[in-house]
């Protein structure tokens, strides 16, 4: 049995991007007092929450890195407009992450282990998403239609067997189509895609932005207090949180939740723990009117990129960039997105005006492994961690807020966490010479 609920408290629920939101309304459900803490105004473009993709994508349980990456890891700092990109000033700091993020995928045991994590995570997302968008008032942001994968051949799916194989194998089903189908699924799309993979039960998201606001406005409606600052650690009576300290004084609380994205590693470390958190710097390109709008969202196997029909345009979405958070954005990268939809749709303008073309960069908060940081912190079992999703934090948010909420609730979580234990990342738990002897093993 669960164990019985403690008295509502005050939480302060640290950043407002789709996660943190998540849980003020989930929290707010249970009771609670709570206030939401983000220097920047909810939904706006300095999140990760506002240039993503759009997915929601149950289907998104593999890894970043797979087995054999490493061998292209000099490709990678030779190429600073590869699909994955590590500027040279980057490495030395990165170095740690990018070693555990190798390791991660080794094997596809490995892999395997990481998508059976993630699976639970990540089911039925957008249903969630549905269920908090209407009570938003804007429900017709979600759509649930499913999510296309395009190969140029079958021979191209065949070479992905590993990750389709391991998807399989999570319970992800999908349904296979020749080139004529695939024609009429989408027959805006150019010819040379020629086999296609549709995942039924994926979803989209018309505009994450607006999703946010329209869901931090709700929580708004229903009690929830927002302070537009910025949150810099907090203060302990032995085990007890008695504040949150902020840019402008203290919030006194009784709970909190570190939600702020690329920026919650500083207030880990507040707390004395150190957690792997690196910016996966990603972009997007976006135009304005397009002549060709798919039906679905896709995923072309060619360029590693998602394209998904907006609310505001046709949106191409991807690259990892590990480049800090102070580096200038390299906005080529975003060219090689707008010029990768017009090669998927022919009837987009060769000749696009720039006033048509929208392009963002922003950073998803990366652990090496692909899994996020879910659980009470080791100072005190009065704050939460819930951040690191990386590539699936529109996706995970629903989710993530309601085993926020049921942790703080004194409830047991309605799926395993085990594996997003944030103290995975003690030095002690990794051992760099084991993957260095792996390595030379073969």
């Amino acid at each position: 049995m669960p164990a019985t609920s403690p008295a509502p408290r005050h939480v302060v629920v640290i950043g407002a991007g789709i996660v943190g939101i998540a849980c003020v309304l989930e929290l707010l459900r249970d009771g609670h007092r709570v206030t939401l803490l983000d220097p920047q105004p909810p939904g706006g473009p300095q999140a990760a929450s506002y240039g993503n993709g759009g997915w929601l994508s149950p289907m998104s349980v593999i890894p970043p890195a797979t087995p054999g990456l490493w061998r292209r890891l000099p490709g990678f700092l030779a190429d600073p407009l590869g699909p994955l990109a590590i500027r040279w000033r980057r490495l030395p700091g990165a170095a740690p992450w990018l070693l555990r993020y190798l390791a991660a995928g080794w094997t596809e045991r490995r892999v395997a282990a990481t998508a059976t994590a993630l699976r639970p995570l990540l089911l039925d997302c957008p249903a969630l998403h549905k269920r908090l968008a209407e009570e938003a008032g804007v429900g017709d942001l979600i759509a649930r239609h499913g999510a296309l994968y395009l190969y140029p051949a079958r021979t191209d799916f065949a070479a992905e067997a590993l990750a389709w194989r391991i998807r399989h194998r999570v319970g992800i089903t999908w349904r296979e189509l020749d080139a004529d189908h695939l024609r009429q699924q989408e027959p805006t799309l150019d010819r040379r895609y020629r086999f296609g993979v549709l995942v039924e039960e994926g979803g989209h998201c018309r505009d994450p932005g607006a999703l946010v606001a329209a869901l931090a406005a709700l929580a708004g409606r229903r009690g929830a207090a927002l302070v537009q600052q910025a949150a810099t650690g907090f203060r302990l009576a032995g085990r007890r949180l008695r504040a949150v300290t902020t840019t402008a004084g203290e919030i006194a609380c009784d709970a909190a939740v570190i939600a702020a994205g690329i920026r919650s590693r500083s207030l880990a470390s507040a707390l004395g723990e150190r957690v792997m958190l690196e910016s996966e710097r990603g972009y997007h390109a976006m135009i304005s009117d397009p002549e060709a709008v798919p039906r679905l969202p896709l995923m072309p196997s060619d360029g590693r990129m998602a394209i998904t029909p907006m609310a505001g345009g046709l949106r191409c979405a991807g690259q990892v960039e590990i480049a800090g958070l102070e580096a200038a954005p390299d906005w080529r990268r975003a060219a090689i997105l707008r010029d990768h939809l017009l090669r998927t749709f022919p009837a987009l303008p060769r000749d696009l005006p720039a006033s048509r073309v929208q392009v963002w960069m922003g950073h998803r908060p990366g652990t090496p492994d692909g899994l996020p940081c879910i659980g009470f912190a080791r100072a005190s079992d009065d704050v939460v961690h819930a951040f690191g999703h990386g590539h699936i934090g529109l996706a995970a948010g629903p989710r993530t807020g309601r085993v926020v909420a049921q942790l703080l609730g004194g409830r047991t979580a309605e799926i395993p966490i085990a594996a997003f234990d944030p103290g995975r990342f003690d030095p002690g738990r990794f051992d760099p010479g084991r993957f260095a002897r792996r390595r030379r093993a073969g």
